[in-house]
């Protein structure tokens, strides 16, 4: 394992490749950062609803919608075993839902 650790840094720096894995660090952690975020900006309708028990305005198919959009994604991301798709539309799917669940609960 050392040893493969050890060729694979050195064939970066022997190609320039160490930028690129810098950058597209840098890229997976935005990445990750925005696809928590996104869902987390749902908290103020998800809390509208609920805590004020008005859900006025909010379409519960749109937001079903939105939802089962989110599934594929899900999916793909699995299929190609990248996590921060994964959780960005696992996060999306259930904020999603909660918005949908409350407008018919609240309308």
């Amino acid at each position: 394992m050392h040893g493969l650790i050890h060729r694979r840094l050195h064939q970066e720096k022997k190609t320039g490749a160490q930028a690129q894995t810098f950058w597209m660090r840098t890229l997976e952690k935005t990445t990750i950062i925005a696809g928590v975020i996104g869902p987390v900006m749902t908290l103020p309708q998800i809390f509208k609803i609920y805590y004020a028990h008005n859900a006025a305005g909010v379409s519960a198919v749109s937001w079903f919608a939105f939802g089962i959009l989110d599934i594929p994604f899900i999916l793909y991301g699995a299929a190609h075993k990248d996590r921060p798709i994964i959780v960005t539309y696992i996060l999306w799917l259930i904020a999603n839902f909660a918005v949908g669940i409350g407008a018919l609960v609240y309308r």
